[in-house]
C-alpha cells in the first residue's frame, strides 16, 4: 500500500493572516517592557508626470522630511535611470536613491549586452520585480517616464511591486491634490508651454495644501533624441521681504499685574582655579 506523501498543511488559496495574531501577542508582551511596535513610515513628497503631445514630463517637489522635521529644503527628486528614462521618487529618500542608482547601473549593463538602448517597460518590470521581492520593505514609491523607439510612455510603480500605465499619474502625499488638478484640466495631445504650466500647478497645489511637500517645483522634459532638466522651474513658496517696522516704544502694551517674586540662593561654597597660560 502507497502512503500520500501531501502534507496535511497544504496551503489554501486566499490571503493569509496567520501572522496578525502573532504580532498582537508580540505586541502585548514587548510593551510591558517598554517597547514599541514600529509604525510605518509616512510619504511628504509630491510627484507627478503626464504624456503630452511630443514626450512626458515628470514634476516634483524639493523639500526632504523627518516626521515633522525639513530636513532638506532643496532635495532632488527627480533621478537618472538612462539617457532616454528618468524616474521621480517618493517615500523614503535613501531607498528612492538606492534603487535608481541600481538600475541604472543594470540598464548601462543591459544596453551594452544587446547593443540597444532600454526600454521604459523593461525598466518598470526590473523595478517591480525588485521591489515585490522585498515586500515593501523598501519604501519607495516611483513614477517612471521616457520616451523610447515605441514612443512615450508613463509609469506608476508602488512599495509592494504592483504598478499602472496611465496618461497622468501622481504619488507621493500630496498626490490627491495634483490629481484634482489633472483631471480638471488634463487633455490629450497638449502643447508644451500648456503641459509644463499644468505639471506646475498640479506640483503647486501639493506644495500648498501638503505639510510634507513644499520648496520648489522641478520639472523634467522628455522628448525624442532630449531630455531638459528644469530646476529650479518655478518657487512658490518663496519668501517676500517686509516692507514694514514691526518695532513698537516702551509702553505700548499695557502690564495689567506686576508679580516679583525673590529667589534666595545660598552659595555653599566658591572655589577660583587660575589657568596656566604659560
Amino acid at each position: 500500500m502507497l502512503l500520500s506523501a501531501k502534507p496535511s498543511f497544504a496551503p489554501v488559496g486566499g490571503f493569509n493572516f496567520e501572522n496578525v495574531r502573532r504580532n498582537a501577542m508580540l505586541e502585548e508582551q514587548m510593551s510591558g517592557q517598554g517597547f514599541k511596535a514600529p509604525k510605518a513610515r509616512k510619504t511628504g513628497t509630491t510627484i507627478a508626470g503626464i504624456i503630452f503631445k511630443d514626450g512626458v514630463i515628470l514634476g516634483a517637489d524639493t523639500r526632504a522630511t523627518d516626521d515633522m522635521v525639513v530636513a532638506d529644503k532643496n532635495c532632488m527628486k527627480i533621478h537618472h535611470i538612462a539617457p532616454n528614462i528618468y524616474c521621480c521618487g517618493a517615500g523614503v529618500a535613501a531607498d528612492a536613491d538606492v534603487i535608481t542608482q541600481m538600475m541604472s547601473s543594470q540598464l548601462q549593463l543591459h544596453a551594452l549586452s544587446t547593443g540597444r538602448a532600454a526600454r521604459v517597460v523593461t525598466v518598470t518590470r526590473l523595478l517591480k520585480q525588485m521591489l515585490f521581492r522585498y515586500q515593501g520593505r523598501i519604501g519607495a514609491s516611483l513614477i517612471v517616464g521616457g520616451y523610447d523607439v515605441t514612443g512615450p510612455h508613463l509609469y506608476s510603480i508602488y512599495p509592494h511591486g504592483s504598478f499602472d500605465k496611465l496618461p497622468y499619474v501622481t504619488m507621493g502625499s500630496g498626490s490627491a491634490s495634483a490629481m484634482a488638478v489633472f483631471e480638471d484640466r488634463f487633455k490629450p495631445n497638449m502643447e508644451l508651454e500648456e503641459a509644463q504650466r499644468l505639471v506646475q500647478d498640479a506640483i503647486t497645489a501639493g506644495i500648498f495644501c501638503d505639510l510634507g511637500s513644499g520648496s520648489n517645483v522641478d520639472l523634467c522634459v522628455i522628448s525624442k533624441g532630449s531630455v531638459d532638466i528644469l530646476r529650479p522651474f518655478d518657487q512658490p513658496g518663496k519668501r517676500g521681504c517686509k516692507h514694514g517696522q514691526y518695532r513698537y516704544k516702551k509702553g505700548t502694551t499695557a502690564v495689567l499685574t506686576k508679580t516679583v517674586t525673590p529667589i534666595a540662593v545660598e552659595l555653599v561654597e566658591e572655589t577660583v582655579q587660575r589657568m596656566d597660560t604659560e
